[in-house]
């Protein structure tokens, strides 16, 4: 045969064979079928463009917290004031919420400059990192992952007192309703960002139109002088003060910031969406800036008009939570007849499902934020992982623990709820101003001056409400957030520095000890706890590595059972293996192993491999009937150098039923898997018209295919270099074959091409030798596509 791997092939040879598909379905798990039906089945990365969001449903994914607000945050406002200045509360009602809406516009502004900048992903982390260090950035992380959390729980308690309010028979369940809801909420983001999409628009503009309305039959009605002042002495209702005179009229100013801070709530969520920028379809930060601007003007009427219907009709704050403000505004403005009592209802239902889909914005935000903190190595690695829908299932499952044991410390009230909530989102508004401020002075872009305003401005009154809020609510329980801030970043800083630790111990001289010299010789151990099918796998297994020696070891715990498995070895005619039979007078099978391995590699010049069989159990009961002696084994030797520890696994039931392990060990039976429907992520390997299937691809054939890159050989620097590639379709797969190139430009793993060419051989392969191609698509343009 010519040494040329590509030669064409004369009579004696043998036609190459085409490479194995991988389309036969290995069965999978009872566990992971189950999710199959629970979340539906797993997306393919390359989804990700698909599972975008355009503007329209975004506004109600990312916005439902900041809207929802507008609910609640004029009873919060209304709290402080009632018990010191009684009937003139109303009468302060509005100037204040003008302040706050005053913020309002202030940051939705900072924010439009953010999401201009980083088109990507923005909000205060990503800013802070990239204009002030990824440590003072974490003083953001920290802020806006405890604002996160208490916006789920906020928002959930919330939503069920609105529904209370109308049900009053559901009071004692609160609690418990509200960790159910919870779980509804994180079960529907754990099926995907665009099915959580589907699921939450409707709530959310269903809340906004019903707010809309009430508000214009509420301004018709006052105009034609068909509202009045209501009583403040009602059951259960918040003490009533007397009024005085003055500019504040007889509220001390620390009152009138009090109430200030409490309705500034209003404002926690405008950052949602500069956080998720990535989400957006493109141009996604124009789409973003858009769908900003309209959140914050849909927030300022809806709070402004509430606030205004508030100081016209005087509804009363419950110390209760109790029918709340928002439905004694709405019974007031409907009346009691029978369509007052279908809006009333109308707008307490959406009040309800906005406050509790107004968690989804943290569903959205918290896991996304954790990924670059965590990408970052400042948390946790497993929060950068995508998980069976594109979401990132770990950050989701997290933020769900956190708010379940918060809406039991407070028992889902609202009130006790409130006093936590701004600061981290405050602190977030700082972050982001101060950092584009930077930014604005470093790189002076066009009309940086005015952009250098607007951020700075924004930070400096963010700083100013966060002061005001930890001062005013320090004794309602603000100090919790004051003591956890600080103590969070350091735990993070502390975090990353282990990371880095680590990082470098791992990569010092790697590249250098991957073609160190081997050692001279190679010993096989196989421990044996007795003779069995476990065992036996690990000894056929070791004989494929073709040792220098190779030992069966058994540590002699109990010498009866050490008796037995010897006269077994005999009986069977094991003989051509040697058993080593070590005593273990401490029954410390861990020390045992490591004592042996030590003693093998004292000369230098070995190496130690140890097998250690692992019988493997469906069904978590049945794991439970077992040790894990073989990972302890594995943790003790693995510490002495030129020591491998390999554990071999051995399933006694699983996927593989009816199949005779011994049948397999003597290649009686052939490899081949049962079929199944197949589970596994949805690819787009759809043909290209005028290309041929891979599977009618023959020796010698001129074809034209296409597909997707499914894997990619990345050459040594000692072999030539040629770039090799799979290519598949959903028929078949074939190699491509680019002699002279190590690497060529969009072509990776995920990549959609057309080849052409001369099907020939190549390592015994079908293969095409530096095909004519053409880049149909890659997994960058693919991320970054549109959805559909």
């Amino acid at each position: 045969m010519s040494g040329d791997p590509f030669s064409p092939v004369g009579e004696r040879q043998v036609a190459p064979a085409a490479l194995p598909v991988p389309s036969a379905a290995i069965p999978e798990t009872f566990r992971y079928r189950v999710k199959n039906v629970l979340l539906g089945p797993p997306l393919a990365t390359e989804r990700q463009a698909v599972e975008r969001l355009g503007k329209p449903t975004a506004l109600a994914v990312l916005s439902s917290d900041v809207i929802s607000s507008s609910a609640y945050s004029t009873e919060e406002l209304l709290v402080p004031l009632l018990p010191v200045v009684g009937v003139a509360a109303f009468s302060l009602v509005v100037p204040i919420t003008l302040a706050v809406l005053a913020v309002l516009v202030v940051v939705t502004l900072s924010y439009l400059e953010v999401v201009k900048v980083y088109t990507k992903a923005g909000g205060a982390y990503v800013v802070g990192r990239e204009n002030f260090g990824p440590n003072i950035a974490q003083i953001a992380a920290v802020a806006l992952l405890i604002d996160y959390t208490l916006t789920v729980a906020v928002s959930v308690a919330a939503g069920v007192a609105a529904l209370t309010s109308v049900v009053p028979a559901l009071t004692g369940a609160t609690v418990w309703i509200s960790i159910g809801l919870v779980v509804l909420i994180a079960y529907g983001n754990l099926r995907g960002v665009r099915e959580a999409g589907r699921i939450f628009a409707v709530p959310t503009y269903f809340f906004i139109v019903n707010m809309l309305l009430m508000l214009a039959v509420g301004f018709v009605r006052g105009a034609l002088g068909q509202l009045h002042a209501h009583s403040l002495h009602q059951p259960q209702a918040f003490a009533v003060g007397t009024s005085g005179r003055g500019l504040l009229l007889g509220a001390s100013l620390f009152v009138v910031l009090r109430s200030f801070a409490s309705g500034g709530s209003a404002l926690t969520g405008t950052e949602a969406i500069s956080n998720g920028v990535s989400v957006f379809r493109q141009p996604e930060s124009r789409n973003a800036r858009i769908t900003l601007g309209l959140v914050a003007v849909l927030l300022g009427t809806l709070v402004l008009g509430v606030a205004v219907l508030a100081a016209i009709v005087h509804p009363v704050p419950r110390t209760t939570g109790t029918p709340t403000v928002i439905a004694q505004v709405a019974r007031y403005v409907y009346g009691a007849g029978t369509l007052g009592h279908v809006g009333l209802w109308a707008l307490q239902i959406g009040t309800m499902l906005v406050l509790i889909l107004a968690a989804n914005t943290s569903f959205t935000g918290f896991p996304y934020l954790a990924s670059f903190a965590a990408d970052d190595s400042y948390l946790p690695r497993q929060l950068t992982k995508r998980g069976h829908r594109l979401v990132f299932s770990t950050g989701i499952m997290v933020l769900t623990a956190a708010s379940v044991v918060l809406l039991l410390v407070t028992r889902a009230r609202v009130d006790s709820l409130i006093p936590l909530y701004a600061i981290g989102v405050f602190t977030g508004f700082t972050m982001a101003g101060a950092g584009m401020a930077k930014y604005h002075l470093t790189h002076r872009e066009p009309q940086w001056r005015r952009r250098l305003a607007v951020n700075a401005s924004a930070a400096v009154l963010s700083f100013v409400v966060d002061v005001i809020f930890a001062v005013t609510k320090f004794t309602e329980g603000a100090w919790a957030v004051v003591i956890v801030l600080p103590v969070g970043v350091f735990l993070l800083i502390r975090l990353h520095r282990q990371y880095t630790r680590e990082d470098a111990e791992l990569e010092a001289g790697a590249a250098q000890a991957c073609e160190a010299p081997v050692l001279r010789r190679h010993i096989v151990i196989v421990l044996v706890d007795r003779l069995d099918l476990a065992t036996a796998r690990a000894l056929q297994y070791a004989r494929t590595l073709s040792p220098d020696e190779l030992r069966a070891v058994h540590f002699a715990i109990d010498p009866q059972e050490a008796g037995e498995l010897e006269m077994q070895w005999l009986r069977l005619g094991l003989t051509r293996m040697a058993l080593d039979i070590i005593e273990c007078p401490d029954r410390r099978l861990a020390r045992a192993a490591l004592e042996l391995a030590a003693e093998t590699t004292a000369d230098g010049a070995t190496e130690l491999s140890i097998l250690l069989p692992r019988r493997g159990f469906t069904g978590g009961w049945r794991r439970l009937l077992h040790d894990r002696s073989a990972d302890r084994i594995a943790e003790a030797v693995g510490s002495l150098p030129h020591v491998n520890a390999t554990i071999v696994p051995f399933q006694l039931t699983g996927p593989w039923p009816g199949r005779r392990f011994t049948d397999r060990l003597r290649g009686e039976e052939p490899h081949r898997l049962p079929s199944q429907r197949d589970t596994g992520p949805r690819l787009e390997t759809s043909l290209v018209p005028g290309s041929t299937p891979i599977s009618e691809a023959t020796w010698r054939s001129r074809v034209r295919v296409a597909g997707r890159v499914r894997q990619v050989r990345v050459p040594t620097r000692i072999d030539n270099p040629n770039l090799e590639c799979t290519l598949v379709d959903g028929t078949g797969a074939i190699l491509l074959v680019f002699q002279g190139r190590r690497q060529i430009a969009g072509i990776q793993q995920g990549t959609r091409l057309a080849a052409q060419g001369t099907v020939g051989a190549w390592r015994g392969r079908l293969a095409i030798l530096n095909p004519r191609y053409e880049l149909l698509s890659t997994p960058d343009s693919e991320r970054s596509e549109p959805g559909r």
